[in-house]
Order: structure tokens, then C-alpha cells, then sequence
């Protein structure tokens, strides 16, 4: 079976993080989304919010599974036996950075691939900081969060 995690804050999940979540379930038969704690950032929504908001996103993906973790990706992968991470690119910034990590990844265990997608036009200015930007100043949301979880976005910034 081929597994691959898929790591990251999602605070709040995006349609941008769902399109990657998407078109990886149809490449690996599992795919394991890791909301991992990032150290650098302080999240709007706690661990069982942001699981529980993405679960909602992907009832009807059957080989997608979400989980809650701490650590180094690479040692989650090696959980699961995943022998790819997924990391989205949105711009030349977000390759910078990830190549760091990917790189870093790779001293840490260079049997494990880090696949880089490529965001789709329309979502590569989104981000989860820029979502919150805009559900604070109460802006539209239908073209930046999934429906199911549109009400408890603007809900957590009423």
C-alpha cells in the first residue's frame, strides 16, 4: 500500500488545502493528513477543531484519514510507513522554504520523498493567514473555505 502524509497546521483548512488533499487521494491508496503543532505559529482553532473541520471536507474520501501529532513530520511518516510527504507550492517563496525542509527531511531519512504540487492558479495567493485576515474583517468567504466549514469560520470571528 502506498501511503503518504500530508502535514501541516490547517488553521483553517482552505479549498487550496483541499484540492491537494483531493488529487493526492486519487494518486496514493492512503493518504494521512497530519495537523502537526508548528512552534512558529499560534492557531486560531485548537487540534480537535481544525480535525474535526477538515473531517467535515473529506467525508467522502475513503483513503484519507486525519490525525493529530507532534514531533518531526519524517517521524510520523515512518508511523504510518509513508514513504512520501506531500507539500503544496503556491509561489517561489513557498519552494524556498520547502526545499529547506525537504532537504532537512532527507538527512533525517533518505527513504522518504517529499512530492511538491503545485497549487492551482486560482489558489495560489491562498493561505490560512490570509482566510482569517478576511473572515476578521467579515469579507466573503464561499471562494476561499470549503462549505462545510464556512458558518464555523465566521462564527470563531463574529
Amino acid at each position: 500500500m502506498k501511503t503518504a502524509i500530508y502535514p501541516g497546521s490547517f488553521d483553517p483548512i482552505t479549498i487550496g488545502h483541499l484540492d491537494i488533499i483531493r488529487r493526492s487521494a486519487r494518486i496514493f491508496d492512503k493518504v494521512v493528513i497530519a495537523i502537526l503543532v508548528n512552534t512558529r505559529k499560534i492557531p486560531c482553532f485548537d487540534n480537535e477543531k481544525r480535525k474535526e473541520m477538515i473531517e467535515k471536507c473529506i467525508s467522502d474520501l475513503d483513503n484519507v484519514e486525519v490525525v493529530i501529532k507532534s514531533g518531526l513530520t519524517i517521524d510520523v511518516a515512518k508511523e504510518y510507513d509513508a514513504k512520501v510527504l506531500i507539500r503544496g507550492i503556491r509561489a517561489v517563496a513557498d519552494y524556498e522554504y520547502e526545499l529547506q525542509q525537504a532537504t532537512a527531511n532527507m538527512t533525517l531519512a533518505n527513504d522518504i520523498e517529499t512530492l511538491f504540487m503545485v497549487a492551482k492558479p486560482e489558489y495560489s495567493f491562498l493561505s490560512s493567514s490570509v482566510v482569517k485576515e478576511m473572515a476578521y474583517y467579515h469579507a466573503d468567504l464561499s471562494k476561499v473555505l470549503p462549505k462545510e466549514i464556512i458558518d464555523e469560520v465566521q462564527d470563531k470571528f463574529k
